[in-house]
C-alpha cells in the first residue's frame, strides 16, 4: 500500500492572460500512494482544476515534473499520453458529460470499446458495473431521463469500469444535494476500498473531509496544508 502512483516534483504553471502571466500553480510537490482516498481543497482560482488537469495527462507543466510509478508524463509522447489518459485514469466531471444519445449502459461501455474492447467480451464486467452503481433498472433509460445523483453514478461507472490505477473527480458533490452527496461519497468509498483505485477529488463540499483519509489544501497556487483524515468509518 505504500507504492507510489504518482509523483509531483516543484510543479509549476502558468497561463498568458493579456500581455501579463497568471501563476496557476508556484512548485507544487506531492506523491499520491496506492488506494489513496484524498481531496483537494481550496478556494476558486487556487489551483485545484489545474493540479488534476496535469494528473490526468490534459496539461502539460510549466516547469517542474510529474511521474506515474517511474514514467515522466513530458517523456510521453503525444501517442503515449493518450494511452497513458485511455488506459490508467478515470475522469469523473462536475456536469458529468455524459452523452446524451447513449443508454446508461452504452455510456458506461463506450470507454471500453475506445480501448479496443468488443462489447460480448466486456457485457459483463459492464452490466456489473452498472449494478453495482445501483443502476440496473436505468441500464436502457437515457441521460434525460435520469436525476442529476443518477447522472454521476453513471458517470463514476464510466470512470471505473476500466478499472483504472486513478480516479480523478473535479467538484462530483457540486451539483447535488445533501442526500445525493452524502450517497455519491458513500459509493466512491466503497469503490476505493473494493478495487484499490486512487480517488483525488477537487472540491469545494466541506462534507467532504468527512470521507477521505487525506486533504490537502491550495491557496494561491501553492500547498498550504496537507492533513491525514479520519475518513469514514
Amino acid at each position: 500500500m505504500d507504492e507510489t502512483v504518482i509523483r509531483i516534483e516543484n510543479v509549476v504553471k502558468t497561463y498568458p492572460v493579456g500581455i501579463e502571466v497568471f501563476k496557476a500553480l508556484r512548485g507544487v510537490s506531492l506523491e499520491v500512494k496506492k488506494g489513496a482516498f484524498m481531496s483537494i481543497v481550496g478556494p476558486s482560482g487556487s489551483g485545484k482544476t489545474t493540479l488534476l488537469n496535469l494528473i490526468g495527462g490534459l496539461d502539460t507543466p510549466t516547469e517542474g515534473s510529474i511521474f506515474f510509478y517511474d514514467k515522466k508524463l513530458s517523456h510521453m509522447t503525444r501517442k503515449e499520453m493518450s494511452a497513458y489518459r485511455r488506459d490508467n485514469i478515470g475522469f469523473i466531471f462536475q456536469s458529468y458529460n455524459l452523452l446524451p444519445v447513449y443508454t446508461v449502459y452504452e455510456n458506461v461501455l463506450f470507454p471500453l470499446l475506445v480501448m479496443g474492447k468488443r462489447e460480448g467480451d466486456v457485457r459483463k464486467s459492464v452490466e456489473d458495473m452498472v449494478a453495482r452503481v445501483g443502476l440496473a433498472e436505468c441500464a436502457n433509460k437515457r441521460p434525460n431521463q435520469l436525476s442529476g445523483g443518477q447522472c454521476q453514478r453513471v458517470a463514476i461507472a464510466r470512470a471505473l469500469v476500466k478499472r483504472p490505477p486513478i480516479a480523478l473527480a473535479d467538484e462530483p458533490t457540486a451539483n447535488l444535494d445533501a442526500e445525493n452527496s452524502r450517497q455519491i461519497l458513500e459509493l466512491m468509498t466503497e469503490l476505493n476500498r473494493e478495487m484499490k483505485t486512487v480517488f483525488i477529488l477537487s472540491t469545494h463540499d466541506e462534507r467532504v473531509s468527512k470521507f477521505v483519509t487525506r486533504e490537502v489544501k491550495l491557496e494561491d497556487g501553492m500547498i498550504s496544508q496537507d492533513n491525514l483524515m479520519d475518513g469514514l468509518k
